[in-house]
């Protein structure tokens, strides 16, 4: 009686149902992969064997439930922590108990303790960084970020790039910070120089103070004299002439080494600071800072951060620094379908799967990141619910085998 086989159709096409079911249930789940139930026919064995084209199977079975592992949809969400993968690849999670797994789902947080951490607990894992350098290489570690102040750097450098207009008349008074030529130029014998200006230069302490030039036209055709000082201090201290050819070219000065006392702040007493004005003109235009550069920047707090595409975890700081604190890494198998499903849209690595292959995104055939975004399951709903209209009928088919047995058995039973 063909009872077996109508049995065992209708527990695969049950555990067919309960993966459809399993895969409508987590069509919001982010990261899910659907899983797909694959039959097989059964066919008894015998030592003698059977001859062929007589042979009668006896039922089916689900021989695999294996998940699919195509790229889902990638949606913005505005958390600069949460990341998608486009392409394949895993984030590797280190539990804190030293568990590894693997997982899709790029929704993270960060704990008490620094750590990016997802829902689970699970801390992300990469390369972490020294004084913004990535330390590529070795083990992945879990990712901590650094909430401690950026240091000071105190400026040794300034650039300076402008125009001064070769118009300009010579001022009719002796240098003075206090008097410069009115802007109308209508009075040729007022004022004590023609243009200023400011740049902010910072101390070992990371104290910023206002170093201002000042420049004056010569009665020597295409010469001009440069003053500065700092933070109002009189009088102000003579630098080398900029001297300028007939085609408004610098061909002298702009180039001189400073020395600056900030005892006064508690910083450094001798403070050595290389001016750049050498790409400073001399046209018939109007005067105009081109070029503002200096190397010296304030302490700074940690206000945000930004995940790169090549998962490089960039911070942003209060004095307008950034620095690399870390860098995501990925994780990929030889066969993803051998992986272990360990809940919380977490996988863990079998002998089936292989190792992980270690690697930063878009290297290999690693994806790339997404920041701000996550990756949507990539479950076909409409197709979810026809297949579950076919396992349904194929559900009630087997039923059916089921019960024409039963008439036939109950027929026999009758016989006198």
């Amino acid at each position: 009686m063909a009872f077996q086989q109508g049995l065992s159709g209708l527990n695969s096409a049950s555990k067919a149902l309960d993966v459809i079911s399993n895969n409508i249930a987590n069509s919001n789940t982010v990261g899910f992969k659907q899983g797909r139930a694959g039959f097989t026919d059964v066919y008894a064995a015998a030592l003698s064997g059977a001859a062929a084209g007589v042979q009668v199977g006896i039922g089916a079975s689900i021989s695999q439930v294996s998940q699919l592992f195509s790229q889902g949809n990638i949606t913005t969400t505005g958390n600069p922590l949460d990341v998608a993968i486009n392409g394949n690849g895993f984030f590797r999670m280190a539990g804190t108990d030293g568990t590894v797994a693997y997982t899709r789902n790029g929704q993270f947080d960060v704990d008490k303790d620094g750590y990016i951490s997802n829902a689970q607990g699970f801390r992300l894992t990469g390369y972490s960084a020294t004084n913004g350098v990535i330390l590529a290489g070795g083990d992945p570690q879990a990712l901590q970020l650094d909430y401690s102040d950026v240091s000071p750097n105190a400026s040794s450098e300034l650039m300076l790039g402008m125009n001064l207009d070769s118009r300009d008349p010579v001022p009719g008074a002796a240098f003075d910070v206090n008097n410069p030529i009115p802007l109308d130029r209508n009075n040729l014998g007022a004022g004590g120089y023609n243009f200023s200006t400011s740049a902010t230069v910072y101390d070992t302490l990371g104290n910023p103070h206002n170093l201002t030039y000042f420049f004056v036209k010569s009665a020597t055709p295409g010469e001009w004299e440069l003053y500065y000082q700092v933070d109002g201090a009189v009088p102000a201290t003579a630098l080398s002439n900029l001297v300028f050819d007939t085609d408004g070219v610098l061909t002298a000065g702009g180039d001189d080494l400073i020395t600056l006392d900030f005892s006064a702040s508690g910083a450094e007493a001798a403070q050595d600071i290389q001016l750049d004005l050498t790409t400073t003109t001399q046209f018939g235009s109007p005067f105009g800072v081109n070029t503002l550069r200096q190397d010296g920047f304030a302490s700074g707090r940690l206000t945000g951060i930004t995940i790169g595409k090549d998962g490089v975890i960039l911070g942003r700081y209060s004095n307008g620094q950034s620095r690399d604190l870390g860098q995501v890494v990925l994780a990929n198998f030889q066969s993803p379908n051998g992986l272990l499903a360990l809940g919380g849209n977490m996988f863990g690595e079998s002998p089936d799967s292989g190792q992980p292959i270690i690697g930063i995104a878009g290297s290999a055939n690693l994806g790339l990141l997404s920041a701000g975004s996550v990756e949507e399951a990539n479950v076909d709903m409409t197709a979810e619910l026809v297949s579950l209209i076919v396992m349904q009928r194929s559900y009630q088919a087997n039923a059916q085998s089921v019960r024409a047995q039963d008439q036939i058995l109950q027929t026999i039973v009758n016989l006198r």
